[in-house]
């Protein structure tokens, strides 16, 4: 499993010293809406990424937020986001990242975000914790809800959604030290990972956005479930992720 770790952390650093010299020749395009964007960039990391994993691993099925699935041998699994924040890196903001996840037999293994701005790698190896830039993280001891610091996403199509959520974010906005909305599930799942944040909830999001921050919060102590306590895997709908201790009170709001 560490051959492929490093591998993927060579992959990962390469796509992000190229998506900072390409900052300056980005073009905005629209996949679907007025709100979707992609940027030639997304799809120029997705493919050097793509293009490495395929040579390092030619027998393995890709998953790629851009180019969909490059079906191969199903034991083995890759989940790519060349840029979760699209919308962020669009406008310069920086906070968007590089995420890739590798599966073996339906479990993640490995799970790296690669934040180019701030320059911090975090990542995760099945049973061997979470990192960030080398070094160990683990989520807060915060107890209380009333203590906490949270962050949640809006799905693209917010506007026309009868249950939107902007009502749990009022509320917990008002039962909490705050509500942030940063614009990248794979960044907000890390963050709780690293004790920043207390908990993140979110709606209408893809494998690709979640795979590597989910495993590497679970590394780092975290919980994460359905808005239910239900079981969570990649391909569900809603995700509420904590650090275990605030998420039965969470739950409660959402």
């Amino acid at each position: 499993m560490n051959k492929i770790f490093n591998i993927a952390e060579e992959i990962i650093e390469e796509a992000s010293k190229y998506l900072l010299k390409s900052l300056h020749r980005k073009k905005i395009s629209y996949k679907s809406g007025h709100f979707n964007l992609v940027t030639n960039i997304d799809k120029e990391v997705e493919n050097l990424i793509v293009g490495k994993i395929k040579k390092s691993f030619p027998t393995h099925t890709i998953v790629a937020e851009e180019s969909g699935i490059h079906k191969k041998e199903s034991h083995h699994e890759w989940f790519i986001d060349p840029i979760d924040g699209t919308t962020n890196f669009a406008h310069n903001y920086p906070s968007f990242c590089i995420s890739i996840a590798y599966m073996k037999d339906s479990e993640l293994q490995i799970g790296l975000v690669k934040n180019p701005s701030s320059g911090e790698l975090f990542s995760a190896i099945k049973r061997k914790g979470a990192r960030l830039n080398g070094k160990k993280i683990s989520v807060s001891s915060i107890k209380k809800l009333s203590e906490s610091l949270l962050v949640t996403g809006f799905p693209q199509e917010t506007k026309k959604s009868k249950l939107s959520n902007f009502e749990r974010f009022k509320n917990l906005t008002l039962n909490t030290h705050g509500v942030r909305r940063a614009g990248s599930a794979a960044l907000d799942l890390c963050n709780v990972a690293a004790g920043r944040l207390e908990g993140y909830w979110e709606e209408k999001l893809s494998p690709w956005d979640v795979a590597a921050g989910v495993l590497i919060l679970k590394e780092a102590g975290g919980k994460i479930t359905n808005y239910k306590n239900g079981k969570y895997d990649i391909y569900s709908k809603e995700i509420l992720a904590t650090n275990g201790l605030v998420h039965k009170e969470l739950m409660s709001y959402l």
